[in-house]
């Protein structure tokens, strides 16, 4: 019997084991583990609590303030400044100041940080963006964090897979965001609780990274412990020219697949020809729907970035959509890349002068208003089109406030519309 690319990559970092099956529990050694300055504050009182002098590696910690920074109060300051003390004091390379820093599940991975075969953590829910890479990422506790940066190693239970197969061609306007959407409306925000989900197809071997991204970021929206795809050229063209453009210091890799023979706690089949774009209601990711059934759905707010949907390739479709055009009067556009690098790709390509232009707002790279944090905060009654990957009660504001997610071209034909549109719309 076989194992699936999660099983391998885990059996692989697991300490004195041969062999393993769902539900094992095993101490496992990572590559690499992240914390930023909501969480990474809380393992840091936890790691001084061990008594330990020293981190397990300076050079596979990243610490990243992407939450706050700038810094919307006295509060986020000091939080962003614990970081900074504790890097500093503990040689920690990977810290990233305001100017260089951006959103982590981002930044990791364009500089070449994060590889295929890695076994990586996070004190962040969405560190499974990262098996878009090929590696086993996942989210933990601020004191798993703690006991990974001062021992390097984390316990695990490992998941069964569920195997998510996409097949056929895309319509226009049809992301990897529509295709994840689609999958979590199928099972539900528990559907996948405990599990990795495994994303394959032919639909999948067209899409490029920043798409593979989304779709793996959102696994945790089914309840899964992690999103995986398994390594290909796309992938390997991505990997060689982060490590050609910064250098990291591991530049070596490991290519894993599933074996043909892999055993699967199920899988589901989606013919993607077949779908619009998705847009899910509040207050749930998995109330997905076709864009086409919302009728008359009224806009105050568009937020356009994330850890899900703030890479280039997002930025490049919305405007595409918004070129020429402008902003409904009754409406916000928020604009936010998630990194510095793609902040200016954004300004010499003409994207931001695009955002600007049609009304909207170009913003510093930032988690902002996603977790409700800053740079867009919703009032009572405000109804948002987000590209972001979650809209539960009060997630971006008022508790009495309504956030609907979509692909990026959706939301910026919302933002011209003032209501929730289709792209083809205009």
């Amino acid at each position: 019997m076989g194992y699936t690319i999660t099983e391998k990559i885990l059996l692989s970092h697991a300490k004195g084991v041969k062999k393993i099956a769902p539900k094992d529990f095993i101490m496992a050694n990572i590559d690499f583990c992240l914390g930023n300055d909501i969480t990474a504050p809380i393992s840091i009182r936890e790691f001084r609590g061990l008594g330990r002098k020293k981190v397990f590696n300076q050079k596979r910690i990243a610490l990243v303030p992407d939450h706050f920074l700038p810094a919307k109060d006295v509060q986020s300051a000091n939080q962003a400044l614990t970081l900074k003390k504790f890097a500093a004091e503990f040689g920690i390379d990977n810290y990233f100041e305001l100017g260089e820093m951006g959103v982590e599940h981002a930044l990791l991975p364009e500089r070449g940080l994060i590889l295929p075969g890695d076994l990586v953590i996070g004190a962040d829910s969405h560190t499974c963006t990262h098996g878009a890479l090929g590696a086993f990422a996942t989210g933990v506790g601020s004191t798993d964090l703690a006991f990974a940066m001062a021992f390097g190693e984390v316990w695990l239970k490992v998941p069964g897979t569920i195997k998510l197969v996409y097949k056929g061609k895309p319509k226009k306007w049809v992301t990897g965001k529509d295709l994840i959407l689609h999958a979590i409306a199928d099972l539900g925000v528990d559907g996948g609780h405990e599990m990795a989900l495994e994303i394959t197809g032919d639909a999948i071997d067209n899409l490029q990274m920043d798409e593979r991204f989304s779709m793996c970021n959102m696994a945790i929206e089914a309840g899964a412990k992690n999103g995986i795809i398994a390594p290909d050229k796309i992938t390997e063209r991505y990997v060689k020219e982060a490590i050609r453009r910064y250098k990291p210091p591991r530049k070596s890799y490991k290519i894993v697949k599933s074996d043909a023979d892999a055993v699967y706690a199920d899988v589901r089949e989606y013919n993607v020809s077949k779908l619009e774009p998705v847009v899910a209601a509040p207050h749930l990711p998995s109330n997905g729907r076709p864009v086409s059934e919302y009728k008359d759905v009224r806009v105050n707010q568009v937020v356009i970035g994330s850890c899900t949907n703030g890479r280039s390739s997002d930025l490049k479709l919305a405007a595409q959509v918004l070129k020429g055009k402008k902003v409904n009067p009754g409406t916000r556009l928020v604009v936010i890349p998630a990194t510095q690098a793609i902040y200016k790709e954004a300004v010499s390509e003409g994207y931001a002068e695009t955002f600007i232009n049609a009304g909207g707002t170009f913003c510093t790279p930032s988690c902002g208003p996603c977790l409700g944090g800053h740079m867009g905060i919703l009032a009572e009654g405000e109804v948002a089109v987000a590209t972001t990957n979650r809209n539960f009660v009060g997630r971006m504001g008022h508790p009495k406030s309504y956030v609907y997610l979509s692909n990026p071209a959706v939301a910026a034909a919302s933002a011209v519309k003032g209501k929730i549109a289709h792209p083809a719309e205009l």
